[in-house]
């Protein structure tokens, strides 16, 4: 019983906003939301959510895709340019499961995707997964603990169960920037500009190569390829 009481305080420092023009879906997902601790607010389109957002400033942001006026890729396109909101995370929600819906999500700045139909238990375990990813305190650090490899970016060092290993620059950049946030897509649109910036000659067959080269020095349970979209780390 006191674990039980000393999660659901632990839940209750994170803000969730749910936006979806079904109130009914709203009021389901709440419902198991707020019996776990956590706070939680809700908006029936997207220009409501863009408001509360920004005063609330919340830890997470369950967003549906396909809704009137404004859709769930045009909010969270707009929330992605707000500085206040750029460490909030956003996972979209959408009974659509095919390819290029994900894409677009991920390539707007989504975090992750959940698909209906939602069953209560297995959405509140996406959702605490999620907010385990939620350590800014971690993200200033220049050092990372992730599941038994340790990243120091000052000394550009990493560990894995207490033995060095070395790393060229760039395959460093890209462990460290996979890292950053486990779980976390990131297109490979996004990985070029953030690693490679402009370079010239530099394509998908250079992402794959340096993957492979941080699978063969760290194992292949860490990086997860997302077929058609980019890689993540897992721990």
């Amino acid at each position: 019983m006191c674990q039980q009481n000393d999660m659901s305080t632990e839940n209750s420092l994170y803000k969730i906003l749910l936006v979806d023009d079904e109130q009914d879906i709203l009021d389901f997902l709440s419902y198991n939301l707020k019996k776990e601790g956590f706070q939680v607010y809700t908006a029936l389109n997207g220009r409501d959510a863009i408001n509360i957002a920004k005063k609330e400033i919340p830890h997470l942001i369950v967003l549906d895709v396909m809704m009137p006026e404004m859709d769930g890729i045009d909010t969270c396109r707009e929330i992605r340019d707000i500085a206040s909101l750029k460490d909030v995370m956003i996972a979209f929600l959408s009974a659509r499961n095919e390819d290029y819906s994900q894409i677009a999500g991920f390539e707007v700045g989504a975090d992750d995707y959940i698909t209906k139909p939602i069953k209560p238990r297995v959405f509140i375990s996406r959702i605490k997964a999620l907010l385990r990813r939620y350590a800014p305190e971690q993200q200033k650090s220049s050092q990372v603990d992730l599941g038994g490899i340790q990243i120091d970016k000052e000394k550009y060092c990493v560990h894995k169960d207490g033995e060095e290993i070395s790393f060229p620059k760039k395959e460093f950049k890209l462990l460290s920037l996979l890292a950053s946030k486990p779980g976390k897509v990131f297109t490979r649109e996004y990985i070029l500009e953030q690693v490679w910036g402009d370079e010239v000659v530099v394509g998908d067959r250079t992402i794959d190569v340096h993957i492979r080269k941080l699978r063969e020095k760290l194992g292949d349970e860490y990086i997860k390829t997302i077929k058609g979209i980019g890689y993540k780390f897992e721990f």
